[in-house]
């Protein structure tokens, strides 16, 4: 029996002391959390700036849709009626735009500039009409440019 005694005391007790646990287990440092949070916080701002520029660049894509089909429009009026309109409501009313479309950037349809058309010089007495149209926008695009130069 005094064998068996033995055993059970020279066995070692699964229950590990505090002093005997690694550093590892007592959880995060300071520091580490510190790291973990400075990463978090660089990757949203660069998920920020990559929704910011992606909208934007969306709008940029409805802006040119839009001037084209305008510029389309105009040109198409003046093949059929040998002048141009006079606003661009007049586009909506002969049927060549369903509506006319809100400038992505101001948000309204009543910001578009246009550019009157030369006089005709065989019809002095006719008025200028449409010639071109521009985004009303004073803000600069994603190249440089701005908004109202398109």
């Amino acid at each position: 029996m005094a064998m068996k005694k033995d055993l059970v005391v020279s066995h070692r007790s699964p229950v590990i002391s505090r002093r005997e646990r690694s550093r590892s287990e007592h959880g995060f440092t300071l520091i580490e959390l510190l790291v973990v949070a400075s990463i978090l916080i660089v990757l949203a701002g660069i998920g920020l700036v990559q929704y910011r520029n992606g909208k934007t660049r969306a709008s940029e894509a409805v802006l040119k849709t839009d001037l084209f089909n305008m510029r389309d429009a105009i040109d198409q009026y003046y093949a059929d009626k040998g002048m141009y309109p006079g606003t661009l409501d007049e586009l909506v009313s002969a049927g060549y735009l369903r509506k006319v479309p809100d400038d992505p950037f101001t948000m309204s349809a009543s910001t578009w500039q246009t550019t009157p058309s030369e006089p005709d010089p065989t019809n002095p007495n006719a008025p200028p009409g449409v010639y071109d149209v521009k985004s009303g926008s004073d803000a600069t695009a994603l190249d440089g440019t701005k908004y109202s130069d398109w």
